[in-house]
Formats: C-alpha cells, sequence, structure tokens
C-alpha cells in the first residue's frame, strides 16, 4: 500500500505543479477552456488553471522586429530588393481577439500580406532613385499608414517600417552614381568660383582701402603744407606791416627842427675827431646829398 500512496501522491503533485504558468514581464496570458477563449487578459505573473480542460497561451507585448527581405516596384517598372525591419507590438487587450480571430501565426497570417500590399501600393507611385535618397523616410511613413489603417483595429500597432537596405539594379545604381558625381563636381566648381569671388572682393576692397589711405595721406600733406605758406605769408605780411608802421613813425617824427639839431650834433662830433675831414654841403642841408625839402629854414 505504502508504493501505491506515494505513486498516487506524486501523481497529485506533478497535476499540481503543471497546472501553473508565469506570464513574464512583456508578455500578456490568454486563457483557453475546452477550446474556448477566454475574453480577459492575464497580466504578468504566476496563474494556475486546470491541466485537464485549460491552457494558458502567451503573447508578446513588447515591441517585436520582424525582419524580411522584400522585392518592391518602382514607378518605372523596375524591381528592387530590400531589406525591411517591421517594428510592431499588440495591444494586451486585444490579445483574446488576435487569438480567436487570427490565431498565434498572426506575423504570417495578417501582418506580412498587409505589408506587401501596402508596400508595393506606395513604392510604386516612387521612381527607383527616391527610395535611394532624402525621399525615403516619406515612403517608410506611407508604408506605415497603410498598415496601420488595416492592422491597429485588429489590435496590433505598426510603431515604424524601415527600410534598411536598398539594391537598385546595376545600372540603374551606376547612373546614380554618374549624376551624384557630376553634381558633386558642379557644387565643387561653384565652392572654387564662390571662393575667387571672395578672394577677388578681398583684393578689391584692400586696393580701396590702400587708395584712400593714399588720399588721405595726400590731402593731409597738401593741408599741412598750405597752413605751412599761410603762416610764412601772415609772417611776412606782419613783418612788412611793422616796417611801414615803424618807417611811418620814423617818418612823422623827423621834422625841420629834429634834422638841424641832428646835424648840428653831427657837425660838433666830427669837430672833435682828431682825424682830419673835408665836409661838403650844399649850404641849404647839413649833408650833401639829403634832400632840401627835408630840410626846412623856416
Amino acid at each position: 500500500m505504502k508504493p501505491l500512496k506515494f505513486v498516487c501522491l506524486s501523481l497529485v503533485l506533478a497535476g499540481l505543479l503543471s497546472s501553473c504558468v508565469v506570464v513574464r514581464p512583456g508578455e500578456v496570458g490568454v486563457r483557453q477552456r475546452l477550446g474556448r477563449i477566454n475574453d480577459q487578459a492575464l497580466d504578468e505573473g504566476p496563474r494556475s488553471y486546470n491541466p485537464f480542460t485549460s491552457t494558458i497561451i502567451t503573447l508578446p507585448t513588447r515591441t517585436v522586429n520582424l525582419e524580411i527581405r522584400s522585392n518592391l516596384p518602382s514607378k518605372e517598372g523596375l524591381t528592387i530588393s530590400s531589406e525591411i525591419s517591421i517594428l510592431y507590438r499588440i495591444m494586451p487587450e486585444e490579445a483574446p481577439n488576435i487569438l480567436r480571430d487570427i490565431g498565434r501565426n498572426y506575423e504570417q497570417q495578417i501582418i506580412l500580406p498587409v505589408f506587401r500590399s501596402a508596400s508595393a501600393d506606395v513604392t510604386a507611385r516612387f521612381l527607383a532613385k527616391d527610395m535611394h535618397s532624402g525621399e525615403r523616410a516619406i515612403i517608410e511613413k506611407q508604408i506605415r499608414t497603410r498598415m496601420t489603417e488595416i492592422l491597429e483595429e485588429k489590435g496590433i500597432v505598426v510603431e515604424n517600417v524601415l527600410m534598411k537596405s536598398i539594391q537598385l539594379p546595376q545600372g540603374l545604381a551606376r547612373s546614380i552614381e554618374e549624376k551624384l558625381q557630376a553634381e558633386q563636381d558642379a557644387q565643387r566648381m561653384e565652392f572654387v568660383k564662390q571662393q575667387e569671388s571672395r578672394n577677388a572682393e578681398r583684393l578689391l576692397i584692400q586696393a580701396e582701402g590702400e587708395r584712400n589711405a593714399a588720399v588721405i595721406q595726400a590731402d593731409a600733406d597738401r593741408q599741412r603744407v598750405e597752413i605751412q605758406a599761410a603762416g610764412q605769408a601772415n609772417a611776412i605780411l606782419l613783418e612788412a606791416n611793422a616796417q611801414a608802421e615803424a618807417n611811418q613813425k620814423l617818418s612823422e617824427s623827423l621834422g625841420p627842427e629834429i634834422l638841424k639839431y641832428r646835424a648840428i650834433e653831427a657837425f660838433y662830433l666830427m669837430s672833435n675827431s682828431t682825424n682830419s675831414k673835408v665836409i661838403i654841403t650844399s649850404g641849404e642841408a647839413p649833408f650833401l646829398g639829403i634832400p632840401a625839402e627835408l630840410v626846412d629854414n623856416k
């Protein structure tokens, strides 16, 4: 009896342990009982269930990166090979409906078909070179918008669509590279042209500055010479005016009586001199050569 009890107890313990599941962070649990999906989503934590009638299915609610390779059509009718990442997550409260309406293989059942339809519809309106340029962000946004219109009501949120790698046809890629090289050469020539233009403007400004400096220096020299000449002219004029004024005052001061007195004084001084002298006079003036009109005997 003891071995039988031990076996029964072991089976009971195994059953109890197998009827518990842990819903981890970033997941949601959905209880399925006798084939029917319970509408209540289960949060993270340990969850128990009857293994004979029920099971708990866990689905990820964190962001999932679905990487695929796809051939995208272009406006020219070319086929562009690309690597694309679809970042999506499911709404926790919609997990029961997803399992009921779509199943656990929802990526293959709905996400990929919706993506292929949306991407083909969007890229067919763009040129192949646009997928390799700044238009890529616009293409990604439009694909995400088209997918959201269909998947969001199903409980799936498309966070982003990333076109990681674009492989253009070899001939087109070569043409784009040649065009880009030509544009870069044109930009380089434009830069050189602008650089030379700036250098010419700099030299012109420098020459203009030197010319203005020379004009200012010449004008300063001219003003200095004019001021110096004006000063000399004023000095000569002042000297001439002073001499004229002195002569006028001297002429006014030399009257007949003064001249007679000076003549007598001169005769007197010469008469006292020890040297022999001959004095010639006109009889009217004390000395020969003095104008008679300067001697007035009145």
